[in-house]
């Protein structure tokens, strides 16, 4: 059977149940296990372990628990957004600079512990919204900023990278940016819905 964990923020988290791992949420996780675990029954497992309000360094601190000992056949990872925003918000984010150091001490732990590990990384993004428009040239540019860091990171891996603040950008003219995220952070489930589709076009480039 085929591990599939998908690691990160409330974006993965998505109201995951905590106790029991078939209850994966109301995010893109659960779609891609739908269209999978349908597709072809019995062949995956998958785990969700994203948890809401993790910054990078949050996700690095728990590796050895929530990823290293799951031993996945394929990781799934989506972080960055929330190292932008605890600094807006609270003064306590993550500078760039070292959300590509912690990516990169992740990625080179992962690679020594799990090296038949598959890694899909998605990328951070962001639209105007409640939660964003207040401080948005701000957010926009530690979004771009951060995105670009984990760009960079997949490329010294060799790992593979799902751009989506293009998606998110070009979904937001064909209808309003909280029609995608709601708050211009959280998905709505049309927004899962687009990152699932990337996420499968990703999964089945092999």
């Amino acid at each position: 059977m085929i591990r599939i964990l998908f690691q990160g923020d409330s974006i993965t988290d998505a109201e995951r149940e905590r106790t029991a791992d078939k209850h994966m949420g109301v995010g893109y996780p659960n779609l891609v296990a739908a269209r999978l675990g349908f597709e072809e029954p019995g062949k995956y497992e998958f785990i969700n372990r994203g948890i809401g309000g993790n910054r990078s360094i949050d996700v690095l601190a728990r590796i050895k628990k929530d990823l290293i000992n799951l031993k996945p056949d394929v990781l799934s990872i989506l972080m960055g957004i929330n190292d932008v925003w605890h600094e807006l918000a609270e003064r306590n984010g993550v500078s760039t600079e070292d959300y590509e150091i912690y990516y990169d001490i992740l990625l080179s732990h992962i690679e020594k512990e799990l090296p038949d590990t598959r890694i899909i990384m998605l990328e951070p993004f962001v639209l105007k919204g409640i939660a964003t428009s207040e401080k948005w040239d701000e957010f926009r540019k530690g979004a771009e900023e951060k995105a670009a860091a984990a760009a960079r990171v997949a490329k010294k891996h060799g790992i593979q990278f799902v751009p989506l603040m293009a998606k998110f950008d070009e979904a937001a003219k064909l209808a309003e940016p909280t029609y995608w995220l709601k708050d211009g952070v959280h998905p709505t489930p049309m927004g899962h819905e687009l990152i699932a589709r990337e996420w499968m076009k990703a999964f089945n480039d092999r």
